[in-house]
């Protein structure tokens, strides 16, 4: 039986400012990755999130970035690991304090943006942020499959799950294409479904220039505030079921996996 995770990044409005069709996307999804105030998200939208999620039956996990909310975190900065530390523990807490508030566990951590792609590369930023996670206390580390994040989650005795994108593009060397390339998204919902089904079952995935590289997930991630963010959870839900791939929280595609090795 082949499990997966399905998240959405969300919670990413804030103030008279509004992002994604989070209720929509939360019929879809296990995960929902809650922005915590630096990049996206406000007091407010925290909280309603957090209770959108345990209303849907969604685990809730925790969405840090790089504090910048004019360039929504997606901007590079240069920071310490002290600081990449103090960020994510800093926005982490923030969050579980709206969970504990709402009855419900945190589950994850899930960097966003620029803080995400920099310390897939940069072992010391990963590192800071796994860090973080286990001074947190019982949570998951969900970053990009084949990354600095797993053996940093190695290091400080944190679970990691390996994340896949649906609608995204993958360099050869297993990154992200920039947003900034033609091929860095995938439009198609049904093409995303074919891809994730591959992913799933053969544990590899079709990079820009064709070449295939390996990749296998326990957790696809689905961006919510993209404009076909709804047909693409509804078409990729439908096609993985349909494919006999069930749908289950991180916790539970973890477990399984160990039981598996």
């Amino acid at each position: 039986m082949h499990l997966i995770d399905l998240n959405s990044d969300l919670g990413e409005s804030f103030g008279a400012w509004k992002m994604g069709r989070d209720a929509d996307v939360l019929a879809f999804v296990s995960s929902a990755n809650v922005a915590c105030g630096f990049h996206a998200g406000d007091a407010c939208v925290m909280r309603a999130t957090v209770a959108a999620a345990k209303a849907a039956g969604t685990a809730v996990g925790a969405h840090p970035g790089w504090p910048d909310l004019i360039g929504f975190g997606r901007r590079n900065m240069s920071c310490t690991p002290d600081e990449v530390y103090a960020y994510t523990l800093y926005q982490l807490g923030a969050l579980r304090a709206f969970c504990t508030a709402a009855g419900t566990e945190l589950q994850h951590v899930k960097p966003h943006g620029a803080m995400y792609n920099s310390a897939a590369k940069h072992p010391e930023e990963a590192e800071a942020i796994a860090c973080a996670t286990r001074d947190a206390g019982g949570l998951i580390l969900l970053g990009l499959a084949g990354s600095a994040f797993e053996k940093a989650a190695a290091k400080y005795g944190v679970p990691f799950a390996a994340e896949a994108f649906a609608d995204r593009g993958y360099m050869p060397d297993g990154t992200l294409a920039p947003r900034s390339r033609p091929d860095a998204f995938v439009r198609d919902p049904e093409d995303a479904a074919a891809r994730v089904i591959r992913m799933i079952r053969e544990g590899v995935v079709e990079s820009v220039d064709g070449t295939t590289i390996s990749l296998r997930p326990d957790s696809v991630c689905l961006h919510g505030d993209s404009e076909s963010a709804v047909a693409m959870a509804r078409t990729l839900r439908a096609r993985l079921e349909e494919a006999g791939v069930t749908i289950a929280s991180l916790k539970d595609v973890l477990h399984a996996r160990q039981q598996r090795s």
